[in-house]
């Protein structure tokens, strides 16, 4: 008769979950996840080819969660600004997993950075001002856009500031006004800048 799981997928993806979100992928490895369910390494390998294939499984459950819970509440109406509050936010409540996701891991893709520009183009192109931009025009509204509001995540995730809701909000609003206003400029300025 065949043993029965005892751990599953969920189970180990709940675990490497808390690990990156209290430690970042440094201490992703098979033994402190198994530490967290207290196992072996045995059934990660029996529900995961390798490390990696844990990895882009756990990373897809992650976008799942901030595009489907953190990102999209709607805050002020305008979903730029919301976009920007929310991932504000998000770095505020969910700090370790935030500088694991953006600030700290080289996670040995472009994973973060295709996902945060797929959802901004997604997000942008449902309203009317800025469907038909073209694409380098909407590449640097989103350059510009990005390095605002990682700005702010990084200061007050860090407790450098503490701004009110509402000055988050003001502050988000000015600053998507400001880069809409005049797309040449703002394309003459951000064209150039890469994420990698």
């Amino acid at each position: 008769m065949a043993r029965k799981k005892t751990i599953t997928r969920d189970q180990i993806l709940e675990a490497a979950y808390e690990v990156v979100a209290k430690e970042g992928f440094s201490k992703f490895t098979a033994r402190n996840i198994a530490a967290k369910m207290k196992c072996s390494t045995q059934p990660i390998y029996l529900e995961f080819k390798n490390m990696e294939d844990l990895k882009q499984a756990l990373l897809k459950e992650i976008f799942d969660y901030l595009s489907a819970e953190v990102l999209p509440k709607e805050q002020s109406g305008d979903k730029l600004v919301d976009l920007g509050f929310n991932y504000i936010k998000f770095a505020t409540k969910e700090k370790q997993l935030y500088k694991a996701l953006y600030l700290e891991e080289d996670l040995g893709d472009n994973s973060i950075q295709k996902f945060s520009f797929d959802y901004f183009v997604e997000l942008v192109q449902q309203e009317p001002e800025y469907k038909d931009l073209p694409e380098d025009k909407l590449s640097a509204l989103y350059t510009g856009f990005w390095i605002i509001v990682t700005g702010l995540a990084a200061l007050t995730s860090a407790n450098i500031m503490k701004p009110s809701d509402e000055e988050i909000t003001t502050l988000l609003t000015e600053a998507v006004n400001n880069l809409t206003s005049n797309e040449d400029k703002l394309n003459q300025i951000f064209s150039g800048f890469k994420f990698h």
